[in-house]
């Protein structure tokens, strides 16, 4: 089909197409008058997603994520915020909607669930894209009535945000509440039974009594060093006392050993003297002899007296040894007992201290989900509030007319060409050959007279002559 065999169905088809064509237009624009008119009320959110938290200050990892958005719409249109617009605005009071709810489900059901399923089919909610903008519209018949629910959805939705932040926070506060009986409990165990323990030992600062021990030990050690030193000494010099007593420095020492011996060097020279003078019969020698023998006998004596007391110092030492000794031994026995309950005490210590830790980490969650529990900030704030519409927003009269013009016109040409396949009709010397299935051999213009101008007598021949045919002799 050509564009002018087209042109000439929709020419002699002008009032069929044209009457579809006006009645498309028509029917659109009473229905758009008679339907009735519908009132969107919008109003605009902004999500913070950069805020901080302003209990832990850092950011919100949630609201970083790509989906964040999405499941904020996903919020506002769920059926939990739904229901609560229905309490907030205690529409399941209304009469009109019950008795719709009556007509409509015979009574069977919940009124709130069926109220808050018939809000969320008139709800409009859209998110920028590029910001972190959503608008929230709401369409109704009544203008007031329609941001009345925008604004109500607005607040629920708020206030479902924050309740989905506290609940949480609140179960948590619960579970770490708890816990921290439990722990309270266990660190006062753990300090009660260190109390105990240091009350029943006598230790007050272990450290530091320890420190005493040890240097009471290392004294002990010392004294030890030097009594055995001085013990070997004197042993020595026992020793020497019982073999040759004479030699020992303490009897060469001593002043009363020493006085002697020099008078009995005096007497035995006076004697030497003496007996050579008046021999060794003569009383004064005699006497001389008897007084050298005593002076002898005396040397002799406390030569034995200062060997003895030798001996004697030599057992003191050795029994100083031996005490020292003894006590050393005791103060070793005291410091490992000490040690031992040191380190028991010092387990006991660690014990108290993992308890006091994990006291204070979990007193420190529990008051930051105590603080969350209560808190009523949110990161979404009302951007602009619905406001009553003055123009209606439905039905759009021009919008629903070009769309008219537009399908009036699809519908008059498929009118016009349904029409001509069920009533074929010779639309010009084109259709004349293709309906006979000859060659157009030439036209005949009608007179100038002619009340319908030209006119189409044509020649017709066969195909198969025309194709013999001379060209240039057509």
């Amino acid at each position: 089909m050509t564009f002018s065999q087209f042109f000439a169905i929709l020419k002699a088809r002008k009032n069929g197409v044209l009457s579809v064509f006006l009645g498309t237009i028509a029917l659109a624009l009473i229905v758009s008058l008679i339907l009735p008119k519908q009132y969107t009320a919008a109003a605009a959110v902004v999500v913070d997603v950069k805020s901080p938290d302003p209990i832990l200050g850092m950011m919100l990892g949630g609201s970083m994520m790509p989906g964040y958005m999405a499941t904020q719409v996903d919020i506002i249109t769920s059926d939990r915020v739904a229901r609560k617009v229905v309490r907030d605005l205690k529409l399941t009071e209304n009469t009109q909607l019950r008795e719709d709810w009556l007509d409509d489900t015979q009574g069977q059901g919940d009124l709130e669930s069926w109220i808050a399923e018939l809000l969320q089919k008139k709800l409009e909610v859209k998110p920028s894209r590029e910001s972190n903008v959503v608008n929230i519209g709401y369409k109704a018949p009544d203008p007031k009535f329609a941001a009345a629910l925008a604004n109500s959805y607005v607040k629920a939705y708020i206030d479902t945000s924050v309740e989905l932040r506290v609940d949480p926070a609140k179960q948590y506060n619960t579970f770490f509440e708890a816990r921290t009986k439990e722990l309270r409990a266990a660190l006062e165990a753990a300090q009660g039974k260190l109390s105990d323990y240091q009350r029943e030992r006598g230790i007050l600062i272990s450290d530091e009594r320890l420190d005493i021990e040890n240097q009471r030990l290392n004294e002990l050690t010392s004294q030890l060093v030097q009594l055995q030193a001085i013990s070997a000494e004197s042993s020595s010099r026992t020793a020497q006392a019982k073999s040759s007593a004479d030699q020992l420095q303490d009897v060469i020492n001593n002043p009363v050993v020493a006085g002697l011996r020099a008078d009995l060097s005096r007497q035995e020279a006076k004697q030497q003297e003496l007996n050579a003078k008046l021999g060794e019969a003569h009383p004064q020698v005699q006497e001389l002899k008897a007084n050298i023998a005593e002076l002898r006998h005396r040397v002799e004596s406390e030569t034995r007296r200062v060997g003895s007391s030798v001996g004697i110092n030599n057992n003191i030492n050795s029994a100083r040894v031996a005490g020292v000794r003894a006590a050393l031994e005791v103060q070793r026995s005291k410091v490992a007992i000490m040690k031992t309950q040191r380190d028991d005490a010092a387990g006991l210590i660690k014990d108290v201290e993992a308890a006091q830790r994990a006291y204070d980490a979990v007193a420190q969650r529990l008051t930051q989900s105590s603080l969350e529990s209560q808190t009523s900030q949110t990161n979404i704030s009302v951007l602009t509030p619905a406001t009553v519409p003055a123009i209606a927003s439905s039905p759009k009269i021009l919008i629903n007319t070009l769309v008219a013009i537009f399908l009036g016109s699809l519908l008059a040409i498929g009118f016009a060409l349904l029409r001509e396949l069920m009533d074929r009709r010779v639309r010009g010397v084109e259709g004349l050959g293709e309906t006979l299935g000859l060659s157009v051999l030439g036209v005949i213009p009608k007179p100038l007279g002619g009340k319908a101008g030209l006119a189409t007598a044509a020649m017709l021949l066969p195909n198969n002559v025309m194709n013999r045919l001379p060209a240039p002799n057509r």
